[in-house]
């Protein structure tokens, strides 16, 4: 079998590192918030001034004048929400492709990951925690599969076989067949990308959320957002749930299992927000 580096060193559809995101969590994670930087490194992207121009002047937020540049932009957005853009639409670029080992046409794992960063990022404001890095490991969680997709494609009916039918957990299946799994691979390319540490972790471990200490409670969010996700029907077949990892994400953040129905509305509610705020972009 492949080793870990051999799988990224033969990926043929690795996007390019997403330098914006890495510096954008660091600057707002500052205690003063410097709005000029958080302008020049979205400047350097002309695809993404665009779609925040375009999100400002969109019937969501109908400004009373047009809104023309982008340091107008961000004071009228506001920080919180011009991350959530800037953070969607790079994952979009990331996430949106086909992955046919998977059996995840076009648009599915894009669609699935903004669910689970929305249900992640809505426990983390109930608990207190860093909705945005929060939202980013919700939405990254699944970066390994589009590195997997393709060494899974020669062994599909397997794989297949494993999960639909002898409904065998995804990662179980990727060790078996691969010798690695989905979650390992996307905390490594995170790795290389120089994304912050409990975002790393996070994706790393959220099928094992106590291995992510010291960054478990993130880790359980990201597994809780992705459950949430697939029962709110942003899912794909092949994939299996384990249930004892439910109850150990529950566990690590001290929530009983009957908060997760209002949870879920709670998603359910931003999930539709978000999709109405993007939806022209």
């Amino acid at each position: 079998m492949l080793e870990l580096e051999d799988y990224l060193g033969r990926a043929k559809h690795l996007p390019p590192a997403p330098r914006v995101l890495p510096e954008l969590l660091a600057l707002l994670r500052s205690e003063q918030v410097d709005a000029d930087r958080v302008v020049t490194v979205i400047a350097y992207d002309p695809s993404l001034t665009a779609a925040v121009l375009q999100l400002c002047n969109s019937a969501f937020y109908s400004p009373a004048t047009p809104v023309g540049d982008l340091p107008r932009a961000v004071t009228w957005l506001g920080f919180k929400q011009i991350y959530q853009l800037v953070t969607t639409v790079v994952g979009s670029r990331l996430l949106d492709s086909e992955q046919k080992g998977y059996g995840i046409g076009k648009g599915e794992l894009w669609q699935h990951s903004v669910a689970a960063g929305v249900a992640a990022r809505v426990i983390a404001r109930r608990e207190g925690d860093d909705e945005n890095l929060v939202f980013t490991a919700g939405l990254l969680h699944d970066l390994g599969k589009i590195v997997l997709s393709e060494a899974l494609e020669s062994v599909y009916d397997q794989f297949v076989e494993e999960t639909e039918h002898r409904q065998r957990s995804l990662v179980a299946t990727e060790k078996a067949l691969l010798g690695v799994d989905h979650a390992e691979l996307g905390g490594r390319v995170l790795t290389r990308w120089r994304f912050p540490e409990p975002v790393i972790n996070a994706v790393w471990h959220h099928h094992q959320p106590r291995d992510a200490h010291p960054h478990e409670r993130l880790a359980a969010m990201v597994y809780l957002g992705n459950l949430i996700a697939h029962v709110l029907g942003h899912s794909h077949a092949q994939e299996v749930l384990v249930v004892s990892t439910c109850t150990e994400s529950l566990q690590i953040l001290e929530l009983a299992p009957e908060s997760l129905p209002p949870l879920m509305t709670e998603a359910l509610e931003e999930l539709s927000a978000v999709k109405q705020m993007l939806g022209n972009l």
